[in-house]
């Protein structure tokens, strides 16, 4: 068995046999004996032993047959231990390799066909050494000396503390948490709270989800939590509940800080469409790190201050983990990349999404102003796109702030804001509950703005260096043409000449193109980089 993985996974492998591992192929690729199966649903039960810092349980993984099989990888970290692997109440045959783990079925199974597996294991999860940025478990108590309990594993992978099809391709249509903790703690998952059980000292917290899910959004909650809700309305009537799970002692600045939440889903219903997961509910739940967008349990840990932890520009001073988390909602949570390496579908869009809300609430010259600022954060030291079959993202900070940026180019490129809303509502509703990749995405906007602008993404997305636009003053004249590395790369240029503004339209990398242009408004010459993300270089 063994041997003939390793066959299977030698030829990706050594195409970047210096830079990856074995391992990383394993976690990253999507091979026969995964892409064989369709799980439709997880049942996950388990026991949090607080004190040791320990988990155990069993995940019943239902699954369709996608082709005949008779052995399939499901993931669980190398440090948490499987007890057993049953099917149709027998144990099955396993093997592991670094985080992979095949299982072997005694029978061959027939396309079409459903079975259950249930993973029994325990285990010491991976501690975060710095959440959410590296994924794991954070054991920390709150002031009054009771245990706080967390998890986030975004990149690094729920299979560090849950047996599953551990490949951002594979969501289940729906799932269960069943979690056990002290009496006198909560235990908030995702989705809707279905029943509490109580076991002598010890109470089982069961969520139900009823969309399909991230393997990485799912998550476990653990404190003495002050719970209160209200309910949103929103343009059409529907009703949506909010739920927020906070320290006792926060209560009251809870209550003021989220009150920011009714308007927020107002501007994002209008951009993107009804909130994705009304049936589950919305929430946030404090933690004890930053933030996470977990579906319908939004980590919140931004210790009730404006801005990022207080830092913000101007006077906008809306909560940054509040509408940064809950974009995800739509980018990421329900629209979601089928590969690490697109990673920028979920964080550029939401960090976009910031911009929408900026201009829905304070305005369309606020909204420059806030893009202004994340541009203050772009590095271009490597490209957006990741590597696909390797779990590998591309540059952290720049699939942020770059790709805003990016979607904010292609606005102005565009020129038409009544396209440009219906194309950024369209990808959010035509991709809902979907796994998709970047290309599905840009034929998507080529589709829809009737005219391919692939080279335009490609240079943003695909190369480090974003576009020099370069001009000279030449007999009368001024010349431009672009600098980029994407081949047939062509975007317009705005510019100012004594207060009046003009447009060219694609300027091109080939050829310099002449604007007839008197020395003196040369000298008044300013262009609209408020507008497109480019640089200026004078020849």
């Amino acid at each position: 068995m063994r041997k003939y993985l390793l066959l299977l996974l030698l030829a990706p492998l050594l195409t970047s046999a210096q830079e990856f591992t074995l391992a990383d192929t394993l976690r990253g690729t999507l091979s026969s004996i995964r892409s064989c199966f369709d799980v439709t649903y997880y049942d996950l039960e388990l026991d949090v032993e607080i004190d040791d810092r320990s988990i155990s349980g069993v995940n019943h993984i239902h699954f369709r047959n996608m082709t005949d099989f008779d052995s399939i990888q499901i993931d669980l970290f190398q440090n948490m231990t499987i007890d057993s692997i049953l099917f149709n109440g027998k144990k099955l045959g396993f093997t592991r390799l670094y985080d992979a783990v095949f299982v072997t079925f005694p029978k061959r199974m027939i396309q079409g066909e459903s079975g259950i597996i249930s993973v029994f294991y325990h285990g010491r999860p991976t501690v975060a050494k710095k959440a959410p940025w590296d994924g794991g478990f954070v054991w920390t108590k709150d002031e009054k000396g009771k245990p706080w309990v967390g998890v986030a594993c975004e990149g690094t992978g729920a299979s560090l503390w849950w047996p599953n099809k551990d490949h951002l391709s594979d969501e289940p249509d729906s799932m269960r948490v069943r979690c056990t903790v002290p009496n006198d703690l909560m235990c908030v998952s995702n989705g809707t709270l279905d029943s509490t059980i109580q076991k002598q000292d010890r109470t089982e917290w069961q969520w139900k989800v009823s969309y399909p899910i991230n393997n990485y959004n799912v998550t476990l909650n653990i404190a003495d939590y002050a719970h209160f809700d209200d309910t949103y309305v929103n343009a059409t009537g529907d009703t949506l509940e909010l739920d927020y799970y906070v320290l006792k002692e926060n209560l009251e600045k809870a209550k003021t800080q989220f009150k920011q939440v009714h308007n927020m889903l107002n501007c994002f219903e209008e951009a993107f469409g009804p909130y994705p997961f009304y049936k589950d509910g919305y929430a946030l739940v404090e933690t004890p790190y930053l933030g996470m967008e977990h579906q319908g349990a939004i980590a919140y840990g931004n210790k009730y201050m404006p801005g990022y932890l207080g830092r913000y520009p101007s006077d906008m001073d809306f909560d940054y983990i509040v509408i940064h988390e809950t974009g995800h909602e739509w980018w990421g949570n329900s629209v979601s990349m089928k590969d690490a390496a697109d990673m920028w579908i979920h964080e550029s869009f939401c960090t976009y999404s910031e911009a929408v809300f900026v201009e829905c609430t304070y305005g369309y010259q606020k909204m420059l102003d806030y893009l202004w600022y994340q541009r203050n954060f772009i590095n271009n030291r490597t490209p957006i796109y990741g590597i696909y079959g390797l779990n590998h993202e591309g540059n952290g900070g720049d699939m942020y702030y770059k790709g805003s940026w990016m979607i904010h180019t292609f606005r102005n490129v565009l020129n038409n804001d009544s396209l440009f809303r219906s194309i950024l509502k369209g990808i959010a509703q035509e991709f809902k509950y979907r796994t998709v990749d970047g290309a599905e995405i840009i034929a998507y906007i080529n589709m829809r703005a009737k005219y391919n602008y692939t080279a335009l993404f490609d240079q943003y997305l695909r190369f480090s260096e974003i576009p020099v636009l370069q001009y000279k003053w030449n007999k009368n004249n001024l010349d431009l043409r672009w600098q980029a590395e994407a081949e047939r790369f062509k975007m317009p240029v705005v510019y100012t000449t004594d207060g009046n503004e003009q447009r060219r339209s694609l300027v091109s990398v080939s050829d310099w193109i002449s604007i007839p242009m008197s020395k003196k408004e040369f000298k008044q010459l300013k262009f609209r980089d408020d507008l497109m993300l480019f640089l200026k270089e004078q020849n």
